[in-house]
């Protein structure tokens, strides 16, 4: 009897399965053609490797990486700079965000090869040995934080948005930070903090 019901539900669930991406127009992979683990891990031809060479936080760095590595991996994985965080990987949330060449960028939508000879500025270049930078003490002043994930990326836009002049009062700084989400809500002193090093600048 088990052996029934088991063999039924399989055949349901392939049902399902094959009904539902053929209703949404993807093809259905054979076992034969899902990857591996061995193949994941296989290293990429010569061919689909290019050397980096950046200026990261005042330091020109050098990494060989795969064509398709975003500038997030390189920064996290090849250059052990972990302050920027990956969040949804999809360029929604800005948890990922640095300065190229002093504009603000979605690390994790572009690619490192894209970005030879940039000047590149994350979370970690920001102070000045144990000097904060001003935005990052306004976060602390005005409690700017929670659980601190999106933190990075909310004061490397933060100082973007001072730098761009999009300060002139608290609805312009929420709709040029927008693009930096915070799940623990932390919006109102975010902007505060913000405000607070614009006018002292």
């Amino acid at each position: 009897m088990s052996e029934t019901f088991d063999e039924a539900t399989t055949l349901k669930r392939r049902t399902f399965v094959a009904a539902s991406t053929a209703v949404a127009g993807l093809p259905l992979l054979s076992s034969d053609r899902l990857p591996t683990a061995t193949a994941a891990a296989t290293p990429a031809p010569a061919d689909r490797l290019s050397t980096v060479r950046l200026t990261v936080n005042g330091e020109q760095r050098t990494a060989q990486v795969d064509n398709r590595t975003s500038l997030l991996d390189l920064l996290r994985e090849h250059l052990d700079l972990p302050g920027t965080k990956k969040g949804c990987d999809q360029g929604a949330c800005g948890a990922c965000t640095v300065l190229v060449d002093d504009r603000r960028v979605n690390a994790c939508l572009t690619l490192a090869v894209m970005h030879q000879g940039a000047r590149v500025t994350t979370i970690e270049g920001l102070a000045r040995g144990e000097q904060l930078h001003p935005l990052q003490q306004a976060f602390i002043d005005h409690d700017g934080l929670q659980c601190g994930y999106c933190t990075p990326g909310q004061v490397m836009s933060g100082v973007a948005c001072i730098a761009e002049g999009h300060t002139g009062s608290r609805a312009e700084i929420r709709e040029w930070m927008s693009g930096n989400l915070c799940r623990c809500g932390a919006y109102t002193n975010i902007v505060s903090a913000i405000e607070q090093t614009a006018k002292e600048a």
